[in-house]
C-alpha cells in the first residue's frame, strides 16, 4: 500500500455525490457568513457588540452539540443525520429573508438562527468525518480528505467575494436565500448515496460522553494531534478576536486591503491540499506532521514583526502569514484527520470526532475571551504576541517519538497505536 494512495475517487459514484453535496454547501455557507453580519449592520443598524455576539453564537453551539452527539453518534447511521442537518439549516436560514421581506426581522431572530444553525453545522461536521470511511473505505481516506479539503479552500477563495457581489446586486436577504437553497442541494445529493452503513452495537458504543476522550488519550498517534490542536486553537482564538483590530487600527490598513490579504489564505489552503500527498511520500506521516505544524505555527511570528516594517512590507508579511500559515495548516488538518479516521477504532470514531469538534470550539472561545481583556490591559500588539507564543507551543506535542516514527498511514491501526492505561 502506498504512503498516500491516490486511487481515482472521481470515478467513485457515492463519493461524487458526497463531493457535489459539499461543494455547493461550502459556497453557500460562506455567503451567509458574510451576509448575516451585513444584514445586522445595514438593515437592522446593530451596534458592534450585537454583531460580535452574532458571530460568537455561531461557534458556541459546537460545544453543546459535541457533548450531546458523543452519547449516540456511533450507534446512529450518519447519512440520515447529514440530511437532517442540511434540511434544518435550510429551514432556519430561509426564515431570515422571509422575515426581512415581511418587515419582521429582528436581532433576536438572527441570534436564534445563528445558534441553531451552528449546532446543526457542528452535527454535520461530526457525522461527515465519521461517514467518509463508510463511503470510500479506509484505503481511500487520504484521497477523499484531500479532495474535500481542496473544495473547501476553493470556496474560501471565491465564497466571500461572491457574497459581496450578491449582496451588492441582489441585497443580503437574497444572498442568504441562496445559501438555504444550497443546503437543499446538499441534502438531495446525500440522498443519492447508496453505500451501506455499519453502526456500532450498544456493547461496542457505551453512552459515556467521555469515551471519545478516553480513546484519544489512549492512542499514541491521535493524542499528540489532539493536544497540538487544543493549544493551537487557543492561540488562534487570539487572532479571531484581534486580527481585524490589529490590521485596521494598529497597522492602519484599509478594509479592502485586509479583505484581499484574508483571501490569500484560501489560496494557501488549496496549495496545502496539493502538497500534503508528496510531503507524506517523501518524509513519512510523522515527520510530515511536524513539518506542517512547525511552518503553520511559525508563520504567526510574521504578525508582530509586521509592526516594525513599512506599510508595503507589512502588507507582504500579513499576506505571507495567510499564504504559508493556511497552506501548512490545511496540510496538517488533512493528514491529521486522515490519521484520526485510520487509527481510531470504528466503534469509537464518532465520539473521537465529537471530542475534536468540542475541543476546537472550547479552545477558540477560551482564546477569544482571554484575548479581549488582555488587549485592553496591555494593548493589541502584546496580546497578539501572546497568541503567537501560545501557537508556537502547539508544536511540542507533535515531537512525540512514537508519532515521529510513523511512516505509513496503514501502520496507524487502533491496536498498534494503543497505549496501556496510565496507572
Amino acid at each position: 500500500m502506498q504512503l498516500w494512495p491516490d486511487r481515482g475517487l472521481w470515478r467513485h459514484r457515492d463519493f461524487l455525490n458526497l463531493w457535489a453535496a459539499q461543494i455547493v454547501s461550502a459556497f453557500g455557507s460562506r455567503i451567509t457568513r458574510t451576509a448575516m453580519p451585513a444584514l445586522a449592520i445595514l438593515l437592522l443598524g446593530a451596534p458592534d457588540g450585537e454583531v460580535a455576539l452574532l458571530g460568537a453564537l455561531s461557534v458556541a453551539p459546537a460545544i453543546l452539540t459535541g457533548l450531546v452527539a458523543s452519547r449516540f453518534i456511533d450507534r446512529a447511521r450518519k447519512r440520515p443525520l447529514l440530511i437532517a442537518a442540511d434540511l434544518a439549516r435550510a429551514g432556519l436560514v430561509a426564515s431570515i429573508p422571509a422575515a426581512a421581506w415581511l418587515g419582521l426581522l429582528s436581532m433576536a431572530q438572527l441570534y436564534v438562527v445563528a445558534f441553531l444553525a451552528g449546532a446543526a453545522a457542528a452535527l454535520f461536521q461530526i457525522a461527515d468525518q465519521s461517514f467518509l470511511p463508510s463511503v470510500v473505505g479506509r484505503h481511500q481516506l487520504a484521497e477523499g480528505n484531500t479532495k474535500l479539503a481542496a473544495t473547501e479552500s476553493i470556496a474560501e477563495i471565491g465564497g466571500p467575494g461572491m457574497a459581496g457581489f450578491l449582496i451588492q446586486i441582489f441585497t443580503a436577504p437574497v444572498a442568504i436565500l441562496i445559501d438555504a437553497l444550497s443546503f437543499l442541494w446538499s441534502a438531495l445529493f446525500l440522498m443519492r448515496i447508496r453505500v451501506p452503513e455499519t453502526v456500532a452495537a450498544p456493547a461496542e458504543a457505551p453512552e459515556s460522553p467521555w469515551a471519545g476522550l478516553g480513546a484519544i488519550w489512549g492512542n499514541a498517534h491521535i493524542r499528540p494531534i489532539f493536544l497540538s490542536e487544543l493549544i493551537g486553537m487557543t492561540g488562534w482564538g487570539f487572532f479571531a478576536a484581534l486580527y481585524m483590530l490589529f490590521a485596521l487600527r494598529t497597522l492602519g490598513l484599509g478594509i479592502e486591503i485586509v479583505g484581499l490579504i484574508i483571501g490569500v489564505g484560501g489560496i494557501g489552503a488549496f496549495v496545502g491540499a496539493i502538497i500534503v500527498g508528496p510531503a507524506v511520500r517523501a518524509l513519512g506521516v510523522g515527520p510530515a506532521l511536524l513539518l506542517f505544524i512547525a511552518l503553520n505555527m511559525g508563520a504567526a511570528i510574521l504578525l508582530p514583526l509586521s509592526l516594525q516594517a513599512g506599510p508595503v512590507l507589512a502588507i507582504a508579511m500579513l499576506a505571507a502569514h495567510q499564504l504559508v500559515g493556511d497552506a501548512f495548516g490545511s496540510a496538517f488538518s488533512i493528514l491529521g484527520t486522515t490519521l484520526r479516521q485510520t487509527a481510531a477504532a470504528p466503534a469509537l470514531l464518532g465520539r473521537v470526532n465529537a471530542a475534536f469538534v468540542t475541543m476546537h470550539a472550547v479552545s477558540l472561545l477560551t482564546g477569544s475571551l482571554i484575548a479581549v481583556p488582555l488587549a485592553s490591559w496591555l494593548g493589541v500588539l502584546p496580546a497578539v504576541a501572546a497568541g503567537v507564543a501560545i501557537q508556537l507551543c502547539g508544536i511540542l506535542p507533535i515531537l512525540s517519538p512514537r508519532l515521529l516514527r510513523l511512516q505509513r498511514l496503514d501502520d496507524a491501526d487502533a491496536v498498534a497505536a494503543f497505549d496501556p492505561p496510565l496507572r
